[in-house]
């Protein structure tokens, strides 16, 4: 999944960012609301996950026009909106699920629950249908960062599986997502590198390159094609 984490600088945010990359997810982050709605209005995520010490820190942002919470909740893809809030009374998560947010967590607070919950509602979002309605022959399995072969990637006793680099689980994962697409080099450096923007785009030929030896070892049925001047597509039957 690629997410936007809005939150204030600490611990908080330093924990999230470290358990949300080793959860194989593409992360973006920034401290300031306003910035997150720019970012969220010029790329496509999965889920925002923002964080703030009460809801009173969310209502001031609110107070633009349109509000600003408003906006999230518009964006294009529809992305899941999670608040995780330092304290909060039952009226508060009340009212920001009322305004739009599908989820809300209270410190203390279970990651593996949120982590759960927001894949869940990922899974359950029509978006998300339709931009995994492939008949590739493999999967992609977040909670080992491994691919997984078999027929149309199906679940079955004679499945291969083939463990990953975070760099090649991210990089197969947006491919996937526009299989049989092309997608613009720049893009695939932003999803597999979310931290560092000054990547050199030969890293992802590099990773590329990794992909097609692990591809032809272990038979699967898909190509990684360059498409000249612009970046790649993963292609099958």
């Amino acid at each position: 999944m690629r997410i936007l984490l809005i939150s204030p600088p600490g611990a908080q945010a330093d924990y999230l960012h470290r358990a949300l990359g080793e959860s194989a997810h593409s992360l973006q982050t920034t401290d300031d609301f306003r910035d997150g709605l720019y970012l969220a209005s010029n790329d496509t995520f999965d889920a925002v996950l923002m964080v703030a010490p009460d809801v009173d820190t969310i209502a001031s942002a609110e107070a633009l026009l349109p509000p600003l919470l408003s906006q999230f909740t518009h964006l294009p893809g529809s992305p899941v909106i999670v608040a995780v809030l330092g304290s909060a009374s039952t009226a508060d998560r009340v009212r920001l699920l009322r305004d739009g947010v599908d989820a809300c967590f209270v410190q203390p607070y279970s990651f593996v629950e949120m982590h759960e919950r927001m894949l869940a509602l990922h899974r359950a979002s029509p978006t998300q249908s339709v931009e995994h309605a492939s008949n590739a022959p493999f999967r992609l399995d977040a909670a080992t960062r491994e691919l997984v072969a078999g027929e149309n990637g199906a679940k079955n006793a004679g499945e291969k599986r083939l463990p990953l680099s975070p760099r090649e689980f991210l990089l197969i994962e947006c491919l996937l997502r526009r299989s049989n697409v092309p997608v613009a080099r720049d893009y695939l450096v932003r999803y597999a590198w979310p931290e560092n923007d000054s990547v050199d785009p030969s890293n992802v030929n590099h990773v590329v390159t990794r992909l097609r030896r692990k591809f032809n070892k272990h038979g699967i049925n898909a190509q990684l094609e360059t498409i000249s001047r612009f970046g790649y597509q993963l292609s099958h039957t």
